[in-house]
């Protein structure tokens, strides 16, 4: 009987025959905390004995939550990582580096066929480079850094199979919101999303990020994705580690398969206050907003950044709107404004900020105030999530979002 992505990694892994459900002890090939998570993990450490970790070259810790710090509290944290690294050895990125999951594929630090756990819900990110990555909590990831080894219960796996092609003014973003609306939040719970299919095969690998990003808001451990000759070609451009490139089985097992065409999908918006709460673009046409912000871990890459700066060159934003714009990572930043997209987003009239996770979780960088409304290319749009319970947020693509602060109201892309 064959086997699945995941079932092939973990096995690999765990050096033995890991089929679905069963519970083994595996070997990490790279471990991840950020600032909200990390100096909880650092005190665990401490108390697992001598404070000392596996391997330096598998771990990194970065500052991407709340960079710069907007309080005395967090500025003790950051002091904490900062010294913690120095004393490990460790990857560090501080401020301005950029966002935790831009920066662990963009540096080289994961390639096809790696595990890998992050103590950050959205780790899940890099299975679009076919790794099998996953959020775990402070405990876990001390373990981690520890042992070099963690304990998983292998995920039974969820096939989509996404075919067709999408229209134009469709993008990534719109996929995932569509497939977490038909799946619901809960759809895919404990389980290793695979997808794959022509519409994944032609997107970008920085497309495929979004996707497997928002794995865990339909429930998922990971989200997987085959290595095709993008995947190999964009890994070797960014690290010298040789990829193990793991397909599923023609006979793989899946618990669930789900078929979709996407050549008709229209852009897609989730509503507040869930992310399963999606809708077309046409049913909240003329919903107000107040602010847009585009960036994050889900769409704050250079393609991101060039399909926004495209919408929005040569035009102003709503004088009843403000934007905010937070590129993923240092090096993207810089290619935004070699190519001039940094000052097409200031001419527009937005704030261009550090790069990091910027809005997205509601410590500093454009809290939204009692009853406005808010359109992010984010991942969650949960109540208070960016800062106020008050507030309204809803998630779209970053050519809804910038063609939406044009007009300070919900607004289709294909008609800019």
């Amino acid at each position: 009987m064959g086997k699945t992505i995941a079932e092939k990694i973990l096995s690999a892994k765990c050096g033995a025959e890991a089929k679905a459900n069963d519970i083994v002890v595996a070997a990490l090939d790279f471990v991840m905390g950020q600032d909200g998570t990390s100096g909880l993990a650092i005190n665990a450490l401490g108390e697992m004995g001598k404070r000392e970790v596996f391997d330096p070259q598998k771990i990194a810790m970065v500052i991407d939550h709340s960079a710069p710090s907007p309080l005395q509290g967090v500025s003790k944290l950051h002091k904490q990582m900062r010294e913690f690294a120095r004393e490990q050895g460790i990857h560090f990125y501080d401020i301005g580096d950029g966002v935790c999951h831009q920066l662990v594929p963009e540096q080289g630090h994961v390639v096809p066929g790696d595990l890998v756990i992050g103590a950050d819900s959205h780790t899940c990110t890099y299975g679009a480079i076919n790794a099998f990555s996953t959020g775990v909590g402070s405990t876990d990831l001390a373990a981690g850094m520890k042992a070099g080894k963690l304990w998983f219960k292998v995920p039974e796996s969820f096939r989509f199979n996404i075919n067709g092609v999408l229209p134009p003014g469709v993008y990534s973003k719109d996929l995932i919101l569509y497939l977490i609306g038909d799946v619901t939040a809960d759809g895919a719970t404990y389980m290793a999303a695979e997808y794959v299919g022509e519409a994944i095969d032609a997107l970008s690998v920085e497309a495929r990020f979004t996707i497997s990003n928002m794995a865990i808001e339909m429930g998922a451990k990971c989200g997987l994705m085959k290595a095709d000759a993008k995947t190999v070609e964009w890994v070797k451009a960014h690290g010298r580690r040789a990829p193990v490139v793991t397909d599923p089985d023609p006979d793989a097992v899946y618990a669930r398969v789900k078929d979709y065409d996407v050549s008709r999908l229209a852009p897609q918006v989730a509503k507040p206050h869930t992310v399963d709460n999606v809708c077309p673009v046409s049913e909240v046409a003329e919903v107000e907003i107040q602010q847009g912000v585009i960036g994050t871990c889900t769409n704050g890459r250079m393609e991101d950044l060039r399909i926004a700066a495209d919408i929005l060159r040569g035009r102003k934003i709503h004088p009843d709107c403000r934007l905010i714009v937070a590129p993923s990572s240092r090096a993207i930043m810089l290619q935004a404004m070699r190519e001039g997209l940094i000052a097409d987003f200031i001419e527009a009239g937005a704030a261009v900020v550090t790069p990091g996770c910027g809005p997205c979780v509601g410590t500093h960088n454009g809290v939204p105030s009692d009853g406005e409304s808010v359109i992010s290319t984010a991942n969650r749009n949960f109540k208070g999530r960016m800062g106020n319970p008050e507030a309204f947020v809803y998630l779209a693509s970053p050519a809804t979002v910038a063609a939406s602060v044009l007009t300070a109201r919900i607004s289709d892309p294909r008609e800019v």
